[in-house]
């Protein structure tokens, strides 16, 4: 008994998407030629025509009479609540989210840091730097900072999950909220911009958090850098669980 093959357009369309998800092409950038993914794939044109047009109608890549076809731009609803999370935010938009930690190290606090965080100045930090991705596209860089001296075990417990409202809650806070998150534009450096996978001078929106513990004592003051075009950031007044 024969199998259902897949059509050729829609193999070349899963391609297509799957390079654009993993960052080989982003938002904004201009795909092959018809021609060139007709070469490519070895099919003809209309084949190829056929599975751009798949594309097209998920929202995935737009075509400019003239110029050819290109990634759309579709900004992930990102929600600033009191106690929404990164996972949380990304799986309500329908996306898989993941998280890449860089740095993981012991500092003396930057006079921002300690003064976000109640801390005498010079006073010693637990840092945690990465980017955060969704379907494999990064959308954000970040460095979050932690009392060092009340969180003495927190890197490890890092290294072990990945997580911070995990390796918070092994610390002995199991639940904390956002006290107040400040938000400006910036231009993406040389350094952010291939992290992100941005051309340099890409619009970036920073914010700038602090999230407190029940008793109302500061605990992370973080810095997001995320990519404008990737992002569109919402302000929740109820209270979400994450």
């Amino acid at each position: 008994m024969t199998g259902l093959r897949t059509p050729i357009w829609q193999s070349i369309a899963q391609t297509l998407r799957g390079e654009i998800a993993q960052g080989h092409f982003s938002a904004g950038d201009k795909l092959p030629t018809e021609a060139e993914l007709a070469l490519r794939f070895g099919v003809n044109r209309h084949t190829v025509r056929h599975a751009l047009a798949e594309l097209a109608q998920a929202g995935v890549v737009h075509a400019r009479r003239g110029a050819g076809v290109f990634v759309t731009i579709r900004p992930t609803d990102y929600a600033l609540g009191q106690r929404v999370r990164f996972h949380q935010n990304i799986q309500d938009s329908g996306r898989t989210p993941s998280r890449q930690i860089t740095r993981l190290a012991t500092l003396p606090a930057s006079p921002k840091e300690a003064a976000a965080l109640g801390l005498p100045a010079g006073d010693m930090v637990q840092v945690v730097e990465g980017t955060s991705l969704a379907d494999g596209q990064p959308l954000a860089v970040f460095r979050s900072c932690f009392p060092a001296a009340r969180f003495p075990g927190l890197l490890a417990h890092m290294r072990g999950q990945n997580s911070v409202s995990a390796a918070l809650a092994a610390c002995g806070v199991p639940d904390y909220t956002r006290a107040h998150t400040r938000i400006t534009a910036k231009l993406a450096d040389s350094l952010l911009a291939h992290t992100l996978r941005l051309r340099e001078g890409s619009a970036l929106i920073r914010t700038e958090a602090v999230n407190i513990d029940r008793a109302g004592q500061p605990i992370e003051f973080g810095t997001t850098w995320f990519a404008g075009e990737r992002v569109a950031l919402t302000v929740q007044n109820q209270d979400r669980n994450g």
